[in-house]
Formats: structure tokens, C-alpha cells, sequence
């Protein structure tokens, strides 16, 4: 078991790790919209802190030798399902065309107040 530090990634705000490789697959941490410069949650609307939860997997990812084209599985939390459709749309575009396994769920409340938590199971190259 290995577990990985991205330099890149937002720094971890618990006693955990970005990701841990084991047996040639990567179990990558919840990551939340954080701002890897500022730390804090970037962007207002399901939209925009997708897509820095998109941009902050794929440098998890990138670190561990891995790819968002690489997910076998992906866990979703939203604040609220009515985010759903915003959620997916940009999603989606972030893993242009491939439709890894995947579970959503609304928990009502993210660390740092975030609209979405995303966390996955990816394949090494």
C-alpha cells in the first residue's frame, strides 16, 4: 500500500491521504472545490465547483500515474439532489464519454459548506 501526496492537490484538511495506491488500483479521498492556491471553496453554483472538483481529481490522479479516463467507480455527495442535473452536465464533460460506475447521494452538508464532494476508484496506466 502506497499512499500519495499530490504537491499540486489542495492540501488535505484531515489526517488522510490524496489517494493510496494498492494492487494497481488508486482509492482516491473525497476532494471538494478547494482552490489549491487559496484553500478555499471556489466558485458559487454546482456548475463551477464541479468543475474544480473535476480539475482537483484529475491532479490527484495525474500524481498517482493514473487518469480520469481511468475511474472504475465514482461516489458523488451533493448538499441537495436538486443539484443533480448541473452536477452531471460537468461531469460528464470532464470524462468525455467514459461512464465509469457510479453512485449520488444528497447527504445535506459537505466540509466547508461545499455543494459537492467527489471521490473514485481508478485503474493505473
Amino acid at each position: 500500500m502506497k499512499p500519495i501526496i499530490a504537491d499540486k492537490a489542495p492540501a488535505a484538511i484531515g489526517p488522510y491521504s490524496h489517494a493510496v495506491i494498492h494492487n494497481d488500483m488508486v482509492y482516491c479521498s473525497g476532494q471538494i472545490p478547494l482552490d489549491p492556491a487559496t484553500m478555499e471553496i471556489k466558485g458559487t453554483t454546482i456548475e463551477e465547483q464541479t468543475q474544480q472538483v473535476m480539475d482537483n481529481l484529475k491532479t490527484v490522479l495525474d500524481a498517482c500515474g493514473s487518469g480520469l479516463d481511468r475511474i472504475v467507480k465514482a461516489t458523488i455527495f451533493l448538499d441537495t439532489m436538486d443539484d443533480f442535473l448541473g452536477m452531471n452536465k460537468v461531469y460528464e464533460a470532464a470524462l468525455s464519454g467514459h461512464k465509469p460506475a457510479r453512485s449520488a447521494f444528497e447527504v445535506g452538508r459537505l466540509p466547508k459548506d461545499a455543494l459537492v464532494e467527489i471521490e473514485c476508484i481508478a485503474a493505473l496506466n
